[in-house]
């Protein structure tokens, strides 16, 4: 079996490339400050499933991965709000499909 076929792993790319087109849709001030930063932040959470991955057959390195993949979800979700509370991102139905 591969990751590609983790259902987790198929959702985190799905949102990968929602956030990535997402982010460049906001304004040029936000593209390298929180756009680069949303962007990192949920590319870091497919490539720690990833990683889990590689190492499930060590079951304390498999669930830090994934501790540090749900650290980054939430990291994304955080930059999320920043960039909707701060109007940088004001399509609120875009805001709720990504939430």
């Amino acid at each position: 079996m591969s990751y590609k076929k983790l259902d987790i792993w198929k959702r985190s790319n799905v949102l990968v490339v929602d956030i990535h087109e997402m982010s460049l849709r906001l304004p040029k001030f936000e593209l390298y400050e929180t756009g680069s930063q949303i962007r990192r932040s949920m590319k870091s959470v497919k490539a720690n499933i990833v990683e889990g991955y590689g190492h499930r057959y060590y079951k304390g390195d498999f669930i830090r991965f994934i501790i540090y993949a749900q650290a980054s979800a939430d990291e994304t979700i955080d930059h999320l709000e920043t960039l909707y509370q701060t109007g940088s991102l004001d399509d609120k139905e875009a805001y709720s499909d990504l939430y």
